[in-house]
């Protein structure tokens, strides 16, 4: 466009433009969208035993589907550790009626977002299509459901499991990797649902047969064992009739037996780990266990976390990053679980020069004063403000909703928590926050891991060398 045209067109905006539109745009408060919010939504089980959830939203010709299954490492028995996740991987890699890579299909529809995740309580699979592909998609959820065992031979699974075993091998090898197995172990004891890696054992995952694996899913992974939740440019009336369709004829599996009873108490002693690796800083993480999640206990105890570490006016970041600048960055916060216990986190990584033992004292310092003088009321109120912008943010998209109603649906058999959730982070007080801290966020009842540089312990080594 050349200079003169632009301009031109640039003029004719402007005239054309009343100033009654030009007039700036109001500023909402956070709490008052937060009150503007909600999620309507309708509810339906096929009588497979399937539960769908269709929340119509037009503004965009698109619609996310989410698939979560009621299994994850907690439901694993001993010597079968792994085998969730490894399904993960065998539902992307076709079925009988779409042989090959399932994420080709996918492309070809022109799905985004698509991706599968397992965690100690839940799988699930999800993908955002345009309208028009919906079906082809619910089509494709419906055959991984209910269609996947014959295209899961011999020789997919020992590819698949290679995959799994590879991954496995990354991880341990990065800095401290093989510290989180002590972790997790320590944490929950022996036998508890939640004491073995998501990624399972090398051994498991070796000594996994073929039909051991084909008993798996047909174990779990079942439409009864199911939710299905479709967000977007589609009407009610059509997404169940599509539901019915395609995940209709698929027969229920018989009920799954209940995961262990994972019901423990906060944390006793302190267990602690000192490694030497080749890290780039050296770092402290300290865990602690939490309340079972949907609980105002959990939500208190989130909060305090928060307080401790989320952004930067968390008291840790200020203290320990700004104000003494002994610590490059500080994290924290709270990971819920369903088995009777969930858990928290606590990292520091240390500034430049600076003694590890510096960031530890001033991190169980701090931890201590929550616990014994509270929190401020604006200091709540900042991390319940930012738990109302985290919720808007994910409450955005299509696919967010969709995640969010697939996961109260399914782990606590009421989606309309999509619409009560931040209420009840609301409603926690700052008495419930110190009493949360004092029962389950202390210095006497953590597990500690703390990462020092190779380098740092040749220097120590040096200097003890010139003392004597």
């Amino acid at each position: 466009m050349s200079k003169f045209s632009k301009f031109a067109f640039l003029a004719a905006a402007t005239m054309l433009t009343p100033p009654a539109l030009a007039a700036p745009a109001q500023s909402v408060p956070i709490p008052a969208l937060v009150r503007q919010v909600s999620i309507p939504h309708s509810e339906f089980k096929l009588a497979n035993g399937l539960t769908v959830i269709v929340h119509e939203d037009n503004k965009a010709p698109v619609a996310a589907v989410s698939v979560w299954y009621n299994v994850g490492s907690k439901d694993e028995p001993k010597g079968k550790t792994g085998f969730a996740h490894l399904f993960e991987h065998l539902m992307f890699n076709g079925t009988e009626n779409l042989p090959g890579d399932f994420d080709s299909y996918l492309a070809q529809i022109g799905a985004t977002d698509s991706n599968g995740s397992t965690w100690f309580d839940r799988t699930n699979y999800f993908e955002t299509v345009p309208t028009g592909a919906l079906e082809r998609a619910m089509f494709m959820e419906s055959d991984r459901m209910g269609h996947l065992l014959g295209a899961v031979t011999q020789g997919v699974l020992d590819n698949q499991r290679g995959v799994v075993q590879n991954e496995k091998r990354q991880g341990d090898s990065r800095p401290g990797g093989l510290v989180q197995y002590e972790i997790y172990g320590t944490l929950f004891p022996e036998g508890h649902p939640y004491a073995h890696m998501t990624i399972g054992s090398m051994a498991d995952l070796d000594a996994a047969s073929l039909e051991d694996v084909h008993a798996f899913f047909r174990k779990y992974y079942g439409p009864n064992n199911a939710v299905l939740t479709i967000v977007g440019d589609v009407s009610e009336d059509d997404a169940f009739d599509a539901a019915k369709r395609y995940f209709g004829h698929l027969p229920a599996i018989p009920a799954p037996p209940p995961a262990p009873d994972g019901t423990i108490g906060p944390m006793t002693g302190v267990q602690r780990d000192d490694v030497v690796s080749d890290v780039p800083s050296d770092l402290i993480t300290m865990m602690f266990r939490l309340p079972v999640d949907g609980t105002p206990e959990l939500d208190a105890a989130g909060l305090a976390l928060d307080i401790l570490a989320a952004g930067q006016s968390g008291r840790l970041n200020r203290r320990l990053v700004r104000d003494e600048q002994i610590a490059q960055s500080v994290s924290g916060g709270a990971l819920p679980l369903i088995g009777g216990v969930s858990f928290g986190t606590l990292t520091g990584i240390a500034s430049d020069g600076v003694d590890l033992q510096q960031v530890e004292d001033a991190l169980l310092e701090e931890i201590e004063k929550l616990a014994t003088e509270g929190v401020s009321s604006e200091e709540l109120a900042t991390v319940q403000a930012q738990a109302e912008r985290d919720w808007l943010e994910q409450l955005a998209t299509c696919a967010g909703r969709a995640d969010e109603i697939s996961h109260y649906a399914l782990l606590f058999g009421d989606a309309n928590r999509i619409n009560t959730r931040i209420d009840q982070v609301q409603a926690v007080t700052v008495e419930q926050v110190q009493a949360a801290a004092a029962k389950w966020i202390r210095a006497a009842g953590r597990v500690q891991v703390s990462y020092r540089r190779q380098e740092a312990k040749s220097e120590m080594a040096e200097t003890a060398g010139e003392q004597e």
